[in-house]
């Protein structure tokens, strides 16, 4: 009977293993869900959690910076693990997360260190913006590109001066002179005011124009589809062809969805490490559409370039700025097609 009274005891424990759900929240940046950009393609790693690791997934809306303090509080007294995206969250996590150490805390673009409980995820994403820019440089018809950002913050800056230098190196190699028209909206939440200031650029002579403003973003967008021919937007951080077929260039393609996964799946396996870890062109973290709607249009040879740069970016051959500072210095190597 102690043997049989024992055996239950074992069944009962492992049942109650087999059945236990890791509960996370989201706690989402400013921007919002809807924005078929950041907040939507971290939202979708979450969503990918659930259906492979069969975690239960809350979800809290940041309307401003002054939510962050009080929705991270919150999503840690209800969550194994607290997923918090957006560069501008980070300071609120780095005050949250020490109070509540048995929560992992899963930050995304940034990097936060000496916090055992945080683990961050950062993006090379001036190496998409470098190959969107090359495409843009190519495709041009004016000599002039555009870039719309949202709030100069080093994520966003990172992608405009790595855009930036994927023109020179067009420049450089094909002895053009092609332009590039920069500003930022103010918020990642206003597409009217992103609309206009693509309207602005477009009025310079730009007939390309790069979106780093998340919500915002969908007005560059939005007003690209509203000019003729040859004029187009470029989506980022997931994939925006869709969101205006033959109107959107090609997207730069971060893969946030991976990096929320991945931390999840720490959480989820035991493995969990509170330090920061990168996603690159090199490791599938970065890359760029399929252009459903445009390949045709871009010349073959601009994707045979494309290819050797991308290698080059992979060995460390070709060292993508993504700063102010790295592209004042920035000098395009030697390299043959």
């Amino acid at each position: 009977m102690k043997k049989y009274l024992v055996w239950m005891g074992v069944l009962i424990l492992i049942i109650g293993t087999l059945s236990f759900s890791l509960t996370v929240t989201f706690v989402t940046d400013t921007g919002g869900l809807g924005d078929k950009s950041f907040n939507d393609s971290a939202w979708a790693g979450v969503q990918m959690a659930v259906n492979k690791l069969g975690i239960t997934a809350n979800l809290i809306q940041s309307y401003e910076q002054s939510d962050y303090i009080p929705n991270l509080t919150a999503a840690a007294q209800i969550s194994d693990a607290v997923v918090a995206v957006g560069f501008l969250i980070k300071d609120a996590v780095e005050k949250v997360a020490p109070q509540f150490p048995n929560t992992k805390f899963i930050f995304i673009d940034g990097s936060i260190q000496g916090i055992p409980n945080v683990e961050s995820f950062i993006f090379d994403q001036q190496q998409g913006g470098f190959l969107v820019g090359y495409i843009a440089a190519a495709m041009t018809k004016t000599g002039k590109v555009g870039v719309v950002g949202g709030i100069p913050i080093p994520p966003v800056e990172s992608y405009m001066y790595g855009y930036k230098a994927g023109v020179e190196t067009y420049n450089v190699l094909h002895g053009t002179n092609v332009q590039v028209i920069s500003g930022y909206v103010g918020s990642f939440d206003d597409p009217s005011a992103g609309r206009s200031l693509t309207e602005s650029q477009i009025s310079q002579g730009a007939d390309i124009v790069f979106q780093l403003a998340g919500l915002s973003g969908l007005g560059v967008i939005d007003a690209m589809k509203d000019q003729p021919s040859g004029y187009f937007a470029i989506g980022a951080d997931q994939d925006q062809d869709y969101l205006a077929p033959g109107h959107v260039l090609v997207s730069a393609i971060k893969r946030v969805d991976i990096g929320v996964f991945d931390g999840i799946k720490s959480v989820y396996d035991g493995t969990f490490v509170g330090k920061t870890k990168v996603l690159s062109l090199k490791n599938g973290g970065i890359g760029i559409s399929p252009m459903t709607y445009t390949k045709h249009l871009v010349p073959k040879h601009v994707f045979k370039e494309l290819k050797v740069l991308e290698k080059m970016i992979e060995e460390g051959k070709l060292k993508v700025p993504q700063t102010k500072e790295e592209f004042s210095s920035f000098q395009v190597p030697q390299m043959s097609f």
